[in-house]
Order: structure tokens, then C-alpha cells, then sequence
């Protein structure tokens, strides 16, 4: 599938594009050719709560540039409200317009308590992550779709983690953690009923099992370059993506002149990709949620045959 160039003249606002889903989904829309602003909390001046230096927002801006695109950084807190609004004001002010909102903020992972129920889990904690992953999204929303819909054919995308279908069936435990990724979705269903009659669209997509930075050199303490040695930890790893997969996707939606038809639409990676034919980076296309329904959850051992 060639995008090359074709949202060449369109505005894009990714925000919480340091690293992981953010990075690449800013990365591919520079890639067609957008103009793309890039929000997060850590600079090269700056490490946010996180306490990961290795990814900067300015990175993300020069990777957006080297890929065809124009980056353009900008240090935002999502949670505060003047810093958001003062965003949309300098893109009103530069581009006179925004064709793409990406809600991919979070960075609630450092606060959950993984095996924790949920009167055992710390309540600060907790409710930080709830505020990273809801509160900073619909701050977001606020102030950047007035600008989104003076114009037919914007697209708004919240970003979660599991499709409705896998989320509604399963407990994303721990409870402030399944709260977190639920609310995206909801979110992307109540944003298409008001947009739609500006002629925009909203709509929630998940990537599959996202090999970010993260879950490489924390949690599976390898690269991308030899990340299959992470399945010798959890033979499932073998379904795992790169961040690119989701960037594809975001970009086969935005490119895609019939897009207002998945409005209110719970979206995944690995499910576009059977429908608009783009691959990850190695030439596959891992159905993640399907594979995790079918094969990791009911006990078969793992084999990615006909899921990837």
C-alpha cells in the first residue's frame, strides 16, 4: 500500500509522541508527508516522571523530518490545561487548521501494581494513572477539536490498549489499569456522535503486543534486533509487533477517503492490516488479539501460524 506523500498539506497533533505508538504513529504520518507536532513531557532538557531519558520529543520531531515529513516539538503536560490550549493555539496560529488529533497520551505503566487487587492497590497511584490515561485525553480533546472541525474530514484517534470485543470479555487487571483502556474506547464513541455533523470522524485503535522501547530493554531485556530471544522468556512474545505497525495503520486510516464509515469504530493493527494489505517492518501482519483469544488464553502452546 503506497502513502507516499499523500497527506502532504495536511496537520497532525500526536500527542504523547516520545516513544512507543506515539513515536512511530508521528513517524509514518511524516513518512505520507503530514506536518506533524509532537507533544510529551521529556526533553533533552527534561525527563518526565517516567525517568526515561533515551526518548525525546525533539528525537520524535527529527525522525518525523528525516522520514519526509516537518516535526515540530513542543513540551507539553496534557494534565494542565493552559499548556494544552496554548498548543493548539500556536498550530492555529502557524497552520491555520488541524486534519489529525492522535490521543495517544499515558504513561501511567510506572504507577500500576500489577498483581495488586484493587483495595490492595496504592490509591495515589491509582488515580495518577487514571488521570495519565483519561483526564489527559479529554484536556486534549477539549481544546484541539474547535480547530478540528472548522474543516470537513478531520480524524480523531484515541489510542488504548485491546479492542472492544477482547476488553469488554476480559478484566485488564488491575482495575485502575482496565479503567484506563476502556475509557478510549468510550471515548472514541461518544467524540463520533458530536463530530460526525462537521463531517469528521472518531474512532479508537490498539496496536497488538507492542514491542516499545519499553517492554524490549525492561521488561524482555533485549533489541529489536534480536527480540525473538524474548519468547524464550514467553513463547506468546512471538506474536509481538514494532511500534511501525500501528503507524501504518493510523496512516491507512488517514489516507483512506472512505474513512467517515468507520466512525465510533474500535480498530486494531493487526485487523486493518488484512483489510488495507500494509505489513510490519519484517513483511508480517500479527493479529495480535485474535491470537491472544485464541491460542494464549486457551491454553494451547504457542504457534503463530496463520496469525502472523
Amino acid at each position: 500500500m503506497d502513502t507516499t506523500q499523500k497527506l502532504t498539506g495536511k496537520i497532525a497533533l500526536v500527542a504523547g509522541a516520545t516513544r512507543g505508538a506515539g513515536r512511530a504513529m508521528a513517524v509514518e504520518l511524516g513518512r505520507a508527508g503530514a506536518t506533524v507536532y509532537v507533544t510529551g513531557r521529556t526533553t533533552r532538557e527534561h525527563t518526565s516522571e517516567i525517568g526515561r531519558s533515551t526518548e525525546t520529543i525533539e528525537e520524535t520531531a527529527e525522525l518525523v523530518d528525516a522520514a519526509g515529513g516537518k516535526g515540530i516539538a513542543v513540551p507539553t503536560d496534557h494534565l494542565e490545561p493552559e499548556q494544552v490550549e496554548a498548543l493548539v493555539e500556536r498550530i492555529d496560529r502557524e497552520q491555520g487548521r488541524l486534519d489529525i488529533l492522535v490521543n495517544d497520551i499515558w504513561g501511567g505503566d510506572v504507577h500500576v501494581e500489577w498483581d495488586k487487587k484493587m483495595w490492595e492497590h496504592d490509591l495515589d497511584k491509582g488515580l495518577r494513572l487514571l488521570r495519565l490515561g483519561m483526564e489527559t485525553h479529554i484536556i486534549t480533546s477539549r481544546y484541539a477539536l474547535p480547530l478540528l472541525i472548522k474543516n470537513p474530514g478531520g480524524l480523531v484517534v484515541e489510542v488504548t490498549d485491546g479492542t472492544e470485543e477482547y476488553n469488554r470479555a476480559n478484566y485488564r487487571k488491575p482495575f485502575y489499569y482496565d479503567l484506563a483502556k476502556a475509557a478510549p474506547l468510550r471515548m472514541a464513541h461518544n467524540l463520533a456522535e458530536e463530530v460526525e455533523e462537521y463531517g469528521c470522524t472518531a474512532l479508537c485503535l490498539t496496536p497488538g503486543w507492542l514491542r516499545s522501547e519499553f517492554m524490549l530493554d525492561t521488561a524482555f531485556k533485549v533489541t529489536e534486533e534480536n527480540w525473538q530471544d524474548g519468547c524464550e522468556q514467553n513463547p506468546h512474545f512471538a506474536i509481538s509487533e514494532t511500534p511501525t505497525f500501528v503507524g501504518r495503520a493510523l496512516v491507512a486510516l488517514a489516507t483512506d477517503p472512505e474513512v467517515a464509515r468507520r466512525n465510533g469504530a474500535s480498530l486494531s493493527s493487526g485487523g486493518l492490516a488484512k483489510e488495507y494489505g500494509f505489513t510490519d517492518v519484517d513483511g508480517s501482519a500479527p493479529d495480535a488479539w485474535r491470537y491472544i483469544a485464541e491460542v494464549e488464553q486457551t491454553g494451547k502452546e504457542a504457534d503463530v501460524t496463520g496469525y502472523r
